[in-house]
């Protein structure tokens, strides 16, 4: 039986962080960061490229489940409404695997300060405060699994994922 690991959560708030170190912690996993399937410079959101980046998303984790070598798959993305997990579960064969959907989230004074760290070291730029500052509310809304990381280190949030919060 393997095990997926979809979670979600604002720019900023440390999936990657959490997810790398859930890989390393997990017995043969893999991972994978929705962010990878569209790093393009410039960044066009348009039709065409939201079905690319699903794709190549799709393309991808449907390869590592069929991959006898790979117990965990741990995906990692903003996914900010239900809309898009939805669609990628749709689009996945999931029948012998056991589905984990979770978002992490904190406060928007920890987001803000976690961002500007990232801005004040050349990674982000000053906008995506507000445009992750506006969706942080949705996580809310969503049917996953909620694990607040404000007072967790990275290394305890990848715990409690492994844990079942």
């Amino acid at each position: 039986m393997k095990h997926i690991y979809l979670v979600g959560g604002p720019m900023g708030v440390g999936k990657t962080t959490v997810c790398q170190i859930l890989k390393r912690k997990l017995p043969n996993a893999v991972f994978l960061d929705g962010d990878w399937c569209w790093d393009a410079s410039p960044f066009h959101v348009t039709e065409e490229t939201k079905a690319m980046v699903m794709d190549n998303i799709c393309y991808l984790l449907g390869q590592f489940i069929q991959c006898s070598a790979y117990e965990n798959i741990i995906f990692c993305w903003v996914m900010h409404e239900q809309q898009i997990i939805d669609t990628l579960l749709s689009r996945l064969d999931t029948r012998d695997c056991i589905v984990r959907t979770i978002s992490l989230i904190c406060s928007a004074e920890k987001l803000t300060k976690q961002l500007q760290k990232d801005i004040d070291s050349g990674v982000r730029m000053q906008d995506v405060i507000e445009r992750s500052l506006a969706r942080l509310p949705l996580y809310e809304t969503l049917q996953t699994e909620k694990v607040n990381i404000e007072n967790l280190t990275a290394e305890e949030a990848a715990v409690r994922l492994i844990d079942g919060i």
